[in-house]
C-alpha cells in the first residue's frame, strides 16, 4: 500500500472541523466519497454543526459541504447502487435522503427524510435491487465478457408491479426496532417500525445483509462480548397500500474469546460487527477491545446434521427420509492479540469464492476482493485476507511515502511505527475494485491510499497488465468508475492496455459491442491521458464520442416517407448507400437517396447548424493534417485508418448537402480564398479518397501521392480551423505518476502541484487571451465568460449551467446530457474564472 494524497483543512480564525464520534465514510460506485466532521464554533462549545463532507476523488479539493441539519452527531452514511443519492442517520433517530440539485457533484439537497425521535439509528442500508454479479478469476482468460462476470440469481427486497425493484431503506434503532421506508412510484414515502423480538434489548452494534430470496439479516449485539450476537430474519411486504415487517429469530453465537479462559476477560467490548458482504448473510466478522488491543473473529453460518437419539435408530427408515439438518455457526478462524482496532473496511468486489476461483487467485496473486482493512490505534492498517485473516500487507502511517509490506515479512511488522503519535484512522472504505482505499483520520484529513492489486508481492509486467485489464472490463460491463484502476497505471503501461482492451471488446457478440461502444471509447481516453505519449489519441476518442452522438442526433431527424414501410430505417438505409456508393462526387451519391425522408421545417436544421458546423471544421481540420500525421502522433491521428469513422462523416456530409438546399442558413461556413469554391464537394472527394484506404470490407493501404498533395494544397484554398480540444485534465490522476504523495487542501484548487518536467502537447496548449468553448454545445463562449459553467469530473469537458437555447431540437440535444457527459461522467459546477 501507498498514500496517494492527502487533503486537508484549512485553518480558520473562529471555527475548526473535528472528527464525529463516530465518524463515518462511504465510497459510492460513482467514486463520490462522503465523510462526516463537526464544525465546532471556538467562541461558543455548544454551538457545533453536524457536516457532511461530498467529494470527487479526482478533484478533493473542491469539496461540497453540508450543513446536514442532524441535532445529534451522524452515525451512519450509505449510498445507494447508482452512486446518486445518499442516505444519512443520526443519534436523535432522524434519517434523511440527499440526491444531487441539478444533476451536480457538488450541489446536493435534501430530498426526503424520516425520523423515530429519541432513537438512535446504528445500522442503515438502501433495500435491494436484485442486480449482483459474480467475477470469476477462474475464467479472467476467456474471451467472453459473460463467463468472467455472471449475472447471480438474486431476488430484490421488495418489488413493485411487474417485478420492478422497489426503492426504500431499513435501519436499526438501538432500542431494538427495526424501521423501514419505501419510495412510492408518486415520491410519497412509506413507513413502518417493528421490535426484531419479541424481548426488546439495547442494541449497541448492529449490520445488515440480503439473501438471495428477498429476504434481510440483521445481525446485533448490545456491545459486550460476554452477551450472544443475535442474528433475525426480517421480512418486508406490502399489503393493503401498508408495510408490513415480519421479523424471525435466527441461530445466535457468543464470541470465541470468550470462552478461552486465558481471554474471557480480556476483551470485554464488542466493537465492530460486520457482514463480510451486504450480499452474504452467512459469514460475519467480529472485532472485540479493550482499553490497548483486540481480536478479530470470523464466523461462517454452516448446515449440519442433527444427531438422532437412539432410540430411533434402531427403527426401519422410511424411503426417501432424510436426516434432519440445523443451522449452526462456526468460526472459520481468529487473528492473535492486535493493537486496538479504530476501523474496518470490507472489500466490495464481488469476487466468487469457490475452491477453483480462489486457487487461480492464490496462483495469479490476484488479490482485489480478497482482503479486508483493519485501521489501528497506533496509525497502521493492516490488509487481511477475508476467510483466513493472514496478513496479506500493512501501511505503517502517512508520513511514510513507501510503507508496502509483503506476506510473512514478521520483521517489517516489528518495524518502529512512523506514524504521528495519536494520528490514527477512525473511517475506512475501499473503492469498488478495492484498488484504493480511502480514510479520514482523527484530524478530519482525508487519506487516500493505493492498494496494490498483487498486494506488493514480486509478479511479471505481464501479470500485472492482466489483473488491471481484468478490471477495466468488470468497470466496463458495471458502468462503474474506473478511476481507483487508472492509479495502478504507469505511463508505459498505456499503449499496451488500450491494445489489449480493444483486441478483448472486438471478440464480444454484435450487441454486447453495441452496449458497450461508448463505454470503451471513454476508458481508452482516460487511459490515454495518463502519458505524453498517447495524449493526442485521447483527442481523437473524445472526438469521436461526439461525433457518434452528433450522428445518432442527425439521424433522428429522418423520417420514413411512408409509416408503415417494413424496410430499414432512413438512417440505414444511407449507412447502406454511402457504404455501397464509392462516388468522390457528393451529388451523385444525394441521387440514389429518397430525398423526401430528409425534409425537415427550417427551425431545427437552424438550430443545429452549431453542431453542423462542428462536422465540416473536423472533416477540413483532418484532411488537412494529413500531410502532418508524421512520426509524432498529433490530434486526429486515429481517424485516417478508421473506416467506420470516416464513413460517419461521408454520411453526415450527404445529410448536411440534402438539407442546404432546403435551408441554406443550416450549411457550414468556411472562408475560402475563390469565390466559386465548392467547398463542400471539395471536402467530400478528399474524404471519399481517404475512406477508400481505410474501409474496414477491403486491405488497408496508405494514402496515395495525389491525395496527400491535394491536401497539401487545402489550406490555400480554405482557411483551416484550429480546432478546440478539451482542456487539459485539472483533476488529480495525471499527478500521481511518482511514488511522493500529494499534499493537498480542502477548498483550494491552487494547492494541486504543477505537472511533469515533460511539455504539454500543442493541441492542448492556452494563451490566457484565447476563447472558450462551450464542448457540447460546440458554440465559442468568449475570453471572459459570465454564464455559469460545469465541468465533467473525468475528461474535463465544459458547458453552459443553462441553456441559452429555445428550439425543442437544441434542447434534445442539451437533454441527452443532462446527467453525465458523452464520456459517462459527472458534473461539476465551476465558476467562471475556471471556465
Amino acid at each position: 500500500m501507498e498514500l496517494a494524497y492527502v487533503c486537508e483543512w484549512e485553518k480558520r480564525p473562529k471555527s475548526t472541523h473535528c472528527p464525529s464520534i463516530p465518524l463515518v465514510c462511504s465510497w459510492s460506485c460513482r467514486n463520490l466519497v462522503a465523510f462526516t466532521t463537526d464544525l465546532k464554533n471556538e467562541d461558543d462549545d455548544k454551538d457545533v454543526s453536524h457536516m457532511i463532507h461530498i467529494i470527487d476523488t479526482e478533484h478533493p479539493w473542491d469539496v461540497y459541504s453540508i450543513n446536514s441539519g442532524h441535532s445529534e452527531v451522524i452515525s451512519c452514511l450509505e449510498w445507494d447502487q447508482s452512486g446518486s443519492k445518499l442516505l444519512s442517520a443520526d443519534g436523535d433517530g432522524h434519517i434523511k435522503c440527499w440526491s444531487m440539485s441539478e444533476h451536480l457533484v457538488n450541489s446536493w439537497e435534501s430530498i426526503l427524510s424520516s425520523s423515530l425521535d429519541g432513537d438512535p439509528i446504528v445500522a442503515l442500508s438502501w433495500l435491494h435491487n436484485g442486480v449482483k454479479l459474480a467475477l470469476h478469476v477462474e475464467m479472467s482468460g476467456s474471451s467472453n465478457f459473460g463467463e468472467k462476470f455472471s449475472r447471480v440469481k438474486f431476488s430484490p427486497s421488495l418489488t413493485l408491479f411487474g417485478g420492478k425493484p422497489m426503492e426504500g431503506w431499513l435501519a436499526v434503532t438501538v432500542s431494538g426496532l427495526v424501521t423501514v421506508s419505501l419510495l412510492k412510484p408518486g415520491g410519497a414515502l412509506l413507513t413502518a417500525s417493528e421490535s426484531l423480538c419479541r424481548l426488546r434489548g439495547r442494541v449497541a452494534l448492529a449490520d445488515i445483509a440480503f439473501t438471495g430470496g428477498g429476504n434481510i439479516v440483521v445481525a446485533a449485539t448490545d456491545g459486550s462480548s460476554s452477551s450472544p450476537v443475535q442474528f433475525y430474519k426480517v421480512v418486508v411486504s406490502v399489503v393493503s397500500e401498508k408495510c408490513r415487517i415480519d421479523t424471525e429469530l435466527l441461530p445466535s453465537l457468543f464470541l470465541r474469546c470468550t470462552t478461552d479462559p486465558l481471554r474471557r476477560e480480556k476483551y470485554p467490548a464488542v466493537t465492530h460487527l460486520k457482514f463480510l458482504t451486504r450480499e452474504n448473510s452467512e459469514q460475519v466478522l467480529l472485532c472485540a477491545s479493550n482499553q490497548s488491543g483486540s481480536i478479530v473473529e470470523c464466523w461462517s453460518l454452516r448446515k449440519e446434521g442433527l444427531p438422532v437419539n437412539n432410540i430411533f435408530q434402531h427403527r426401519s427408515p422410511v424411503v426417501g427420509e432424510k436426516q434432519p439438518t440445523i443451522l449452526k455457526w462456526r468460526i472459520l478462524t481468529t487473528t492473535g492479540d492486535l493493537e486496538r482496532v479504530s476501523a474496518v473496511a470490507l472489500p466490495k468486489l464481488p469476487i466468487s469464492i469457490s475452491n477453483t476461483d480462489l486457487k487461480v487467485a492464490s496462483d495469479t496473486k490476484f488479490c482485489p476482493g480478497l482482503g479486508l482493512a483493519l485501521g489501528f490505534h497506533d496509525g497502521s492498517i493492516q490488509i487481511l485476507h477475508r476467510l483466513s485473516l493472514h496478513t496479506m500487507g500493512v501501511f505503517y502511517g502517512s508520513s511514510s511515502s513507501s510503507s508496502a509490506q509483503r506476506p510473512g515479512d514478521e520483521s517489517a511488522i516489528k518495524r518502529q511505527r512512523t506514524g504521528a503519535p495519536g494520528l490514527h484512522f477512525k473511517a475506512l472504505q475501499f473503492s469498488w475494485t478495492s484498488l484504493a482505499l480511502a480514510g479520514v483520520d482523527n484530524h478530519g484529513k482525508l487519506h487516500m491510499l493505493r492498494v496494490s492489486p498483487s498486494m506488493g508481492q514480486m509478479v511479471e509486467m505481464n501479470t500485472t497488465l492482466r489483473h488491471l485489464l481484468f478490471l477495466l472490463e468488470y468497470c466496463m460491463v458495471t458502468g462503474y468508475d474506473w478511476w481507483d484502476v487508472l492509479l495502478h497505471v504507469q505511463p508505459t503501461m498505456v499503449h499496451n492496455l488500450v491494445e489489449r482492451l480493444h483486441e478483448e471488446y472486438m471478440r464480444q457478440n454484435q450487441a454486447l459491442q453495441q452496449v458497450l461502444a461508448t463505454r470503451i471509447l471513454a476508458v481508452k481516453a482516460s487511459l490515454c491521458k495518463l502519458s505524453t505519449a498517447t495524449a493526442a489519441r485521447a483527442c481523437d476518442f473524445h472526438a469521436k464520442l461526439l461525433l457518434i452522438a452528433i450522428s445518432s442526433t442527425l439521424k433522428s431527424l429522418l423520417r420514413p416517407h411512408v409509416l408503415n414501410n417494413p424496410d430499414k430505417s432512413p438512417g440505414d438505409r444511407l449507412t447502406e448507400i454511402c457504404a455501397k456508393n464509392t462516388d468522390t462526387d457528393i451529388d451523385k451519391v444525394m441521387i440514389n437517396l429518397k430525398t423526401e425522408e430528409f425534409v425537415l421545417d427550417g427551425p431545427p436544421l437552424q438550430s443545429l447548424q452549431q453542431l453542423i458546423q462542428w462536422v465540416g471544421d473536423f472533416v477540413l481540420y483532418l484532411l488537412a493534417n494529413l500531410p502532418n500525421q508524421g512520426s509524432m502522433v498529433r490530434p486526429g491521428f486515429g481517424f485516417m485508418r478508421d473506416g467506420a469513422s470516416l464513413g460517419m462523416l461521408r454520411e453526415m456530409l450527404v445529410m448536411i448537402r440534402i438539407w442546404g438546399l432546403l435551408k441554406a442558413g443550416c450549411l457550414p461556413t468556411f472562408t475560402a480564398t475563390s469565390d466559386n469554391q465548392d467547398s463542400m464537394q471539395l471536402l467530400f472527394r478528399l474524404l471519399t479518397k481517404l475512406w477508400l484506404c481505410s474501409r474496414d470490407d477491403g486491405p488497408g493501404q496508405d494514402p496515395d501521392e495525389s491525395l496527400i498533395d491535394e491536401c497539401c494544397l487545402l489550406p490555400s484554398q480554405l482557411l483551416v480551423p484550429s480546432m478546440d480540444w478539451l482542456p487539459v485534465n485539472d483533476g488529480v490522476i495525471v499527478k500521481l505518476q511518482g511514488k511522493h504523495p500529494l499534499r493537498l487542501q480542502f477548498g483550494k484548487a491552487s494547492s494541486l502541484p504543477g505537472g511533469g518536467t515533460t511539455a504539454p502537447l500543442e493541441a492542448f496548449t492556452r494563451c490566457p487571451g484565447s476563447q472558450k468553448m462551450d464542448n457540447l454545445r460546440c458554440v465559442h463562449m468568449g475570453v471572459c465568460p459570465t454564464e455559469e459553467s460545469k465541468a465533467c469530473t473525468r475528461c474535463g469537458c465544459v458547458t453552459m449551467l443553462r441553456s441559452p437555447n429555445k428550439t425543442n431540437a437544441m434542447k434534445q440535444w442539451e437533454q441527452r446530457w443532462i446527467k453525465n457527459c458523452l464520456c459517462g461522467g459527472l458534473w461539476r459546477r465551476i465558476p467562471p474564472t475556471l471556465t
